[in-house]
């Protein structure tokens, strides 16, 4: 595993962190690491962008209208 230092960290925010840390159960260093795992396994808004735009466009060969229609009649 590598290390990360992080320098200049506003103090109320290791504060904030600290607290977090300790309401957890678990060390600032512990913490700060949980939490950066859940941010890098989220995809950022330009990524999740990207996949869509990969995908294409979706024509439906349907209205939404003769969807329903068919729903309602199969119900009957």
């Amino acid at each position: 595993m590598s290390t990360l230092q992080v320098r200049d960290v506003p103090d109320d925010v290791k504060q904030i962190l600290k607290v977090r840390a300790a309401a957890a159960g678990q060390s600032l260093s512990e913490y700060v690491l949980h939490e950066l795992q859940e941010l890098t396994g989220r995809p950022t808004l330009a990524e999740l962008s990207a996949r869509i735009e990969a995908r294409g466009t979706y024509a439906p060969t349907r209205s939404a209208a003769d969807v329903l229609a068919d729903e309602r009649a199969a119900r009957r």
